[in-house]
């Protein structure tokens, strides 16, 4: 049961949505209109006010960051699916990673394992855990990666380009290795990793092992230098458990 608004009551929470406080005009609204909200003390009642006006500012802004973000699975999260003994995944290391302070202090990430182990899916879910500190993240494609500087190129405004893959907190390239690097894509590759602020992050994600990335390059002048910018001092994380395609999500709605 709620009571109705008084003319005084919908001309406060008027002024709060004139003011663009439209979260604590609707809290306020269903605090005015709740006949047990005076059980509550006065701290209860402005807290829960302040709180949704928060809440509503912060989720807005995440979701400008996630949808900036480019991701594949933007509501991907750390579900009970990580700590199935199948899927062999060290959990102390995802859960220290999804903290995001290797991204504080520059560091990489690389993540390998088979096809469809997952490794797309929780490569975004600790991009989204960035995103909530709200870190600059861009997820793309290895290939589309190269094809857009490549694109820049004949547009002439491939430094522009390049500069806004470098200004990222985060960059997290998929599907790495699954195209041929011929000269030209070895050297873009090489000014995107060699661009990157020492203070920013790279987030490498293949279904190739490392030890089989050099042979990649057909520059090996370019796959040593390119490989020394990425898998210095870089945390790695291997995915080789089961197969997660077709399994239907923990949390799907029946």
């Amino acid at each position: 049961m709620s009571i109705s608004l008084s003319i005084e009551d919908y001309e406060l929470c008027n002024k709060l949505k004139s003011m663009r406080f439209s979260g604590m005009a609707e809290e306020l609204e269903a605090v005015l209109a709740d006949p047990n909200s005076e059980l509550l003390s006065f701290r209860e009642r402005i807290t829960k006010i302040i709180d949704a006006e928060w809440d509503l500012r912060y989720n807005k802004k995440l979701n400008r960051f996630i949808k900036k973000a480019t991701l594949k699975y933007p509501g991907a999260d750390f579900d009970d699916s990580i700590y199935d003994p199948e899927r062999m995944l060290d959990i102390r290391v995802i859960e220290e990673l999804s903290k995001c302070e290797w991204i504080d202090h520059g560091k990489n990430l690389i993540i390998t394992g088979k096809t469809s182990s997952g490794k797309s899916y929780l490569a975004n879910a600790l991009c989204i855990s960035a995103l909530r500190q709200f870190k600059t993240v861009k997820y793309i494609k290895a290939s589309q990666l190269i094809n857009e500087l490549s694109k820049a190129e004949k547009l002439d405004n491939y430094q522009e380009v390049l500069n806004q893959y470098a200004a990222y907190d985060l960059l997290a390239v998929d599907d790495f290795g699954l195209m041929n690097l011929d000269i030209n894509k070895c050297r873009n590759l090489f000014e995107v990793f060699d661009s990157k602020d020492p203070h920013k992050s790279i987030l490498v994600i293949s279904q190739i092992p490392v030890a089989s990335w050099y042979d990649m390059f057909l520059e090996h002048t370019y796959a040593e230098a390119c490989l020394a910018r990425l898998l210095s001092e870089a945390y790695r994380l291997e995915m080789n458990g089961r197969n997660m395609r077709n399994i239907e999500p923990i949390n799907k709605q029946p």
